[in-house]
């Protein structure tokens, strides 16, 4: 009854999901559909019967994400699951040969970028990695930087003072450091410098020396301010650039700093990039029909 969810409806999301058609009876279930998809729909089975060892309910979440996982090839699963990080509040684990690469490209090379859609973790894989290394010991300090460029409204407009004008361009970092260590002790860390959220502007005249650098929507900088972000490194540091190049909120006129980037270092050996698309989006199933939709139709 928990696997199946009230009046069938974790059965009805997978057939949506896979165009397959499931009947239960008892604790027996009759798969039909296309093969791959059948396949698919089983191997999602076997994982949600396996998260209710630890779950006391199945929520169209934890559906989505076994879904995700199925359309993996059985060796592509086995191998994005040697890559996983403990943090104080929540284990992360990599889905999929896309996240897996991230993951180890972060821990080998002092520079990684990872570029792609919205939803397929970038942020979120990066803190932890972040937080990971904070716990070990091996920085001394978490640096997250973000442009502050306008969507639409101007800075000068909304109302308070810098800090909370600003605060709104730095919520996701702050969200993935709450689910990695609880608002309080993020607050605390904050309070001793030890983890500093700031815009890209404050980054000028700075070497950052044993610290864990992550610039979270990278696209939205011009090429002087991605040059002078990536010269920020100094001695026992470690960055990360993250962005979508599908969402610049850049004037026209101005080239994207990641986009320039990605060209100008796309033959140094010690810099890694991860190129994630839409199957790597780990949101709600709709995102992932969103990005699908918009590159197709671009």
């Amino acid at each position: 009854m928990l696997l199946c969810g009230e009046l069938n409806k974790n059965l009805k999301q997978i057939e949506k999901a896979l165009k397959i058609k499931v009947i239960q009876n008892g604790t027996e279930f009759n798969i039909s559909g296309n093969q791959d998809d059948v396949e698919m729909g089983v191997s999602a089975l076997f994982d949600l019967k396996q998260k209710l060892e630890t779950n006391s309910v199945i929520t169209p979440d934890l559906i989505h994400l076994s879904l995700h996982t199925a359309k993996f090839s059985d060796a592509e699963k086995i191998d994005s699951k040697e890559v996983h990080i403990k943090t104080p509040r929540a284990s992360v684990t990599a889905r999929g040969k896309n996240q897996k690469e991230y993951l180890t490209n972060i821990a080998s090379a002092d520079l990684t970028f990872g570029v792609g859609p919205s939803g397929t973790g970038k942020t979120f894989l990066a803190v932890a990695r972040a937080v990971d290394d904070l716990i070990k010991e091996k920085i001394r300090k978490i640096v997250l930087v973000r442009p502050a460029v306008e969507a639409g409204e101007k800075l000068g407009f909304l109302p308070g003072d810098l800090s909370s004008k600003i605060d709104p361009y730095l919520r996701p970092l702050y969200d993935a450091l709450h689910d990695m260590l609880g608002a309080e002790r993020v607050n605390r860390l904050v309070e001793r410098d030890i983890i500093e959220i700031a815009p890209l502007a404050y980054m000028r005249g700075r070497t950052l020396r044993e610290a864990f650098i992550i610039m979270d929507e990278g696209q939205n900088t011009t090429i002087e301010q991605m040059k002078m972000f990536l010269t920020r490194l100094g001695f026992g540091s470690k960055a990360v650039v993250n962005g979508d190049l599908s969402q610049i909120d850049l004037p026209k006129s101005s080239v994207s700093g990641l986009k320039h980037a990605i060209e100008v270092l796309k033959d140094v050996e010690s810099i890694k990039f991860t190129k994630f698309t839409a199957r790597d989006v780990v949101r709600h199933s709709l995102v992932q029909e969103i990005v699908e939709a918009y590159d197709n139709f671009e």
